[in-house]
């Protein structure tokens, strides 16, 4: 009886095929979205969006010059902070490695 019907099911889409494999049980079970999903989603746009429409363009807010003025002298003085440090770091390691001695070679 299987191999009867496997014949006129090849011939059919998936999705028929996908349907009665559903409605027998065999195929995967169609969970609804919870309540809070549901009302929590805009009723007025679609759940995907369509080939060959672009993005809503967001607004850009340039920044205006002394906003750039501003945030360029923050990055400055946070190089400058980084630099210091990395100098720092620098000169401790070479204060510490010159008290550390090889320890000595074991006799052979």
């Amino acid at each position: 009886m299987v191999a009867l019907l496997a014949g006129p099911l090849a011939g059919c889409s998936g999705d028929a095929v996908r349907t009665l494999a559903t409605d027998a049980g065999y195929g995967p079970r169609v969970v609804a979205a919870p309540d809070f999903v549901t009302g929590s989603r805009n009723k007025d746009t679609q759940d995907y969006m369509p080939v060959g429409v672009d993005a809503p363009k967001r607004p850009v807010r340039p920044k205006t010059v002394t906003g750039q003025k501003a945030l360029e002298a923050e990055l400055e003085g946070a190089r400058g902070r980084n630099e210091a440090r990395g100098r720092a770091a620098a000169s401790a390691g070479q204060g510490a490695a010159a008290t550390i001695k090889p320890a000595p070679a074991p006799p052979q």
